[in-house]
């Protein structure tokens, strides 16, 4: 008579869970979005996120956005018109919601966030018809900074 392990249904239910719990991250993190009231651009992107993410977005007006960047850490030679919070995370300016994604998924050591510096044509909530300039996404945090990805 064959020798049956009760223990796999319970270990495959569990890997099954946690699996779940992964996919489903991005989508149960909160989206909190800072932006100056005067920016039409900002819910440009903020849609582009939505969208591209399936996430809600709680949008922050504020008068003082150097202190928004300040309190997260974004450093000045990084700064755009929006800061985003999500999932312990600080996202800058126009960076696309697969960067957004990755960031959440991969959760790489000594970031703090994402940005793109400025407001690049062609970026997320950017768009000028067939006008783009090349521009890349950039890590940031104790680990220093790197290209995160990049787009022509």
């Amino acid at each position: 008579m064959p020798r049956v392990n009760r223990f796999r249904p319970a270990m495959a239910s569990a890997l099954l869970f946690a699996l779940g719990a992964c996919s489903n991250a991005a989508q149960a993190a909160e989206y909190t979005m800072f932006r100056d009231p005067s920016c039409g651009c900002c819910e440009q992107w903020a849609e582009h996120v939505r969208h591209g993410m399936n996430a809600e977005i709680a949008v922050k007006d504020s008068a003082d956005m150097a202190a928004v960047k300040d309190d997260n850490g974004v450093p000045e030679t990084l700064r755009s018109c929006h800061t985003m919070v999500v999932g312990g995370y600080v996202i800058e300016g126009h960076v696309p919601a697969a960067d957004i994604q990755r960031l959440l998924k991969e959760r790489p050591a000594g970031v703090r966030g994402l940005a793109v510096a400025g407001m690049p044509l062609g970026s997320p909530g950017m768009e000028m018809g067939d006008r783009t300039q090349p521009y890349q996404v950039i890590a940031f945090g104790e680990a220093g900074r790197s290209v995160f990805n990049s787009y022509n």
